[in-house]
């Protein structure tokens, strides 16, 4: 098992953060040739990731955050709290971002907010406390377990989400689409298999699944469905 980190950039700003604030840039890469699964376990901040044909290996470019105007105080909240690693284990690219114990209780606000760069074809396992989620054009199967943010999901294969509150939108699935759904509003289009959906409140809007649509649980909220060429079953 190979574990490996290179950080190949290195920036700090108080400006640029906003006033108040400190803010840092690292880039993580790691060679993708033998990586078949990305797996993120993140904390607060917004998480972009891309697929992107040809590219061999992974890269995240992270802009931490922390609320605070003096330099050296939050170098130093960043070194004892803050977790960033990107390391291989077998077939599995494991990417760690997060402060530990979060910031309640702390006296700072911080973040840590995700560009992240895969090869086309991989697939992306997410873990998340909060913040907005995008995934696009990885067409590999994407799993996302989150607690607050809106997620946005587009030209995937399959797509597994278990979400608490924050709006879903999920595009261009080749595959079956599974959500779970605290709260939120729901809209899915462009589906190659079936989709599933356990909701608790918010609308939900589904049109162009191929084969069958099924609605365990629709607590509230309008539901409008269109043009699913499979069976439709709904339980409410």
């Amino acid at each position: 098992m190979r574990s490996f980190i290179v950080i190949t950039m290195f920036t700090a700003s108080l400006a640029h953060a906003g006033w108040g604030s400190y803010e840092e840039l690292r880039t993580l890469t790691l060679d993708g040739d033998d990586i078949a699964v990305l797996s993120i376990d993140a904390g607060a901040g917004s998480m972009d990731v891309t697929g992107v044909e040809g590219l061999g290996e992974v890269i995240v470019k992270a802009t931490i955050v922390v609320d605070d105007g003096d330099k050296d105080d939050a170098l130093q909240f960043i070194e004892k709290r803050m977790t960033l690693s990107l390391r291989e284990s077998g077939k599995t690219a494991e990417l760690k971002s997060y402060f530990d114990g979060g910031f309640m209780g702390l006296g700072k606000n911080a973040r840590i907010d995700l560009d992240i760069r895969v090869p086309e074809g991989m697939a992306v396992s997410i873990v998340d406390s909060s913040g907005s989620i995008d995934v696009t054009g990885t067409m590999g199967d994407v799993s996302i377990d989150d607690g607050s943010g809106s997620i946005d999901v587009n030209h995937v294969a399959n797509v597994k989400i278990d979400d608490g509150s924050g709006s879903i939108d999920i595009g261009n699935a080749s595959g079956d689409v599974f959500v779970v759904d605290g709260s939120g509003s729901i809209g899915i289009r462009r589906v190659g298999g079936s989709v599933t959906i356990d909701d608790g409140s918010g609308s939900i809007r589904v049109s162009d699944i191929e084969k069958n649509l099924t609605i365990v649980d629709d607590g509230s909220g309008s539901v409008s469905i269109s043009d699913v060429r499979g069976d439709v079953e709904q339980e409410t």
